[in-house]
């Protein structure tokens, strides 16, 4: 099946329906977070290669700015972990230290390089200690850009048949804008370009930032989600979820958000979802992840942190607490629990 640019960003009605007809969908989407990052470097192109491979029907890019202007595709804006600038001599005078959101931060960043520079590095898995098979692919593939990523979904969507839509994260928004690189505009750009600037886009646009996830909504026409931690409680009540809907279409909060533990194990689910759902939101929380040491205790299995619990139960409980979508970093995962 051959997709043109717009009919990518409208395939699916099932991907690209409006919140109110997304609430009903009886399929919560799967979102690859960073893409299959449990088994392959996180933000590699390898990587979302694979969670496609798996089912996922939309994939991640978290996105910062290069010195020259450029949208590529980091967790952080600092990349000794995920990539391997620390073992580059021609770099070693750009470690840096910056205050990022309040925080003391020690590193290379990434608005200290310029494109081509930054596709010198070699990427690299974040947390080797836990994913050692993951580890095994550091340094085959360079930082991809925003283009790359949506260049690849658009190639695996006419390969697969079905709509592979993207689920950009702002990252740093006000820090940026205070080195002159701010990031609403040019995300908004690059939606136009490719045919994603659309409420009925396979697009959705994240951000921990209230301020700047709602000047993008006045940059475009893309689906927005704003994300909250689980120190933020005051964001998720009824005057809280009132005012995210002003500026959003959905909530992207902490899964322990809606299943809270108790006593070691899953308990019941909160009202979050419902209350989300009566002030008019999409549900998509983050992030399941299979390992020991980000599930509850009574979920875990062995000793070691880095093997395998029962991530399936988490999955089950949530997609029967009636949420919109899920991130995962073990998509394929997240796909087969949904059924």
């Amino acid at each position: 099946m051959h997709l043109t640019r717009r009919a990518f960003a409208a395939s699916t009605a099932a991907l690209a329906a409006s919140p109110a007809m997304a609430k009903t969908t009886p399929k919560p989407i799967v979102i690859a977070h960073r893409g299959a990052s449990g088994e392959r470097p996180e933000h590699t192109l390898m990587g979302y290669r694979l969670a496609i491979d798996q089912g996922a029907d939309f994939i991640e890019p978290d996105l910062v700015v290069t010195k020259d202007g450029h949208l590529v595709v980091r967790h952080e804006n600092e990349i000794a972990g995920t990539t391997d600038v620390a073992t580059r001599p021609e770099f070693a005078a750009r470690r840096a230290t910056k205050l990022i959101d309040g925080e003391e931060v020690e590193g290379w960043f990434v608005e200290d390089f310029t494109l081509a520079e930054l596709k010198t590095l070699g990427a690299r898995e974040r947390l080797p200690e836990l994913r050692p098979g993951s580890a095994a692919f550091d340094g085959r593939e360079a930082v991809p850009t925003f283009q790359e990523v949506i260049d690849l979904a658009k190639a695996q969507s006419r390969r697969a048949g079905r709509t592979i839509g993207v689920y950009p994260e702002m990252k740093h928004p006000t820090f940026l804008a205070s080195v002159g690189l701010p990031i609403e505009a040019r995300l908004a750009r690059m939606l136009r370009i490719n045919d994603l600037d659309a409420a009925d886009a396979a697009v959705f646009v994240q951000c921990f930032e209230p301020g700047p996830l709602a000047t993008f909504k006045t940059l475009s026409k893309a689906r927005r989600v704003q994300l909250v931690g689980a120190g933020s409680p005051a964001m998720v009540s009824a005057e809280g979820l009132k005012s995210i809907a002003a500026y959003a279409d959905g909530l992207g909060p902490d899964w322990s958000m809606v299943l809270p533990t108790v006593d070691g194990a899953l308990g019941p689910p909160s009202a979050l979802v419902n209350d989300a759902h009566a002030a008019g939101l999409l549900v998509h929380p983050w992030t399941v992840r299979a390992e020991n040491r980000f599930l509850p205790p009574k979920l875990r299995r062995g000793t070691s942190p880095a093997e395998h619990g029962d991530a399936e139960a988490v999955f089950r409980a949530l997609y029967a607490a009636g949420v919109d979508g899920v991130f995962s970093d073990f998509p394929g995962l997240a796909v087969a629990a949904r059924g």
